[in-house]
This record gives structure tokens, sequence and C-alpha cells, in this order.
């Protein structure tokens, strides 16, 4: 049996194809490598681990905590660029008890989604 060492890919689930698309790709800045409307099913070029969506009739699958961390280098600078392109904050970016730096953000069916930094240096540091 090979033991279970990497994750390949995470999926989330979305109710609107098309809406979820235009998000992930205009306002995260995601390059699509597959796109099905017919299947609902969409993938992205990611680093580590792959990151897809699939459309669902199931409401109570939408609207979910992910526990998906997006990793930056400037969360800061990231956080700014997401507000001004209507990306909906819960939690703006703030030091961690851990040591790192986090914001909360959702995509427009409510999924949420971590931004981290594990490093962060203050201004004027």
């Amino acid at each position: 049996m090979s033991e279970l060492t990497r994750i390949g890919y995470v999926n989330i689930f979305v109710s609107d194809f098309e809406r979820a698309l235009d998000f992930y790709e205009r306002c995260l800045g995601l390059e699509a490598t597959t796109r099905d409307e017919q299947f609902g099913y969409a993938s992205f070029r990611t680093q580590g681990a792959g990151f897809a969506f699939a459309r669902t009739d199931d409401a109570g699958l939408t609207g979910r905590h992910t526990g998906i961390g997006w990793v930056v280098d400037d969360l800061p600078a990231t956080y700014e660029a997401l507000v001004a392109k209507g990306v909906t904050f819960d939690m703006p970016p703030s030091r961690q008890p851990w040591g790192g730096f986090m914001a909360m953000f959702r995509d427009p069916d409510g999924n949420v989604f971590y931004l981290d930094q594990v490093e962060h240096q203050e201004a004027g540091a």
C-alpha cells in the first residue's frame, strides 16, 4: 500500500459556475487549467496541492469554512489588492498567537479561506 504523504488536490463546492470562475480568475488571479461548464468543474494552477471547484445543488456543501490557507509573501498588500477587487473579509490581517500573520475571506458562495503570511515584519521595523 502506498503511504499517504502528499495531497494532490483540494475541491470546494460552489453554486454558480460562471460566478465562481470569475471570482477565482479575476479577483484571486488564479489560472484555470480545466474549465467544464457542462460538469460544473474548474481546476486552477497553484503551487503545492491542486485547487478546484465543483458546482453543486446541495446548499449544505457551500458557505462553509474550508480550512484552506493561501500562503502569501506580503499579506497587507495582498489584502488591499483583494479588497479593491471586492473580496469580502471576515477578519483583516492580524498577528496570530502562533507568530504568523493571518486574514480570512469568503468567496461568493460564502466559502471561507485563510490568507497566511508566516513571517511578517511590521512597517518601519
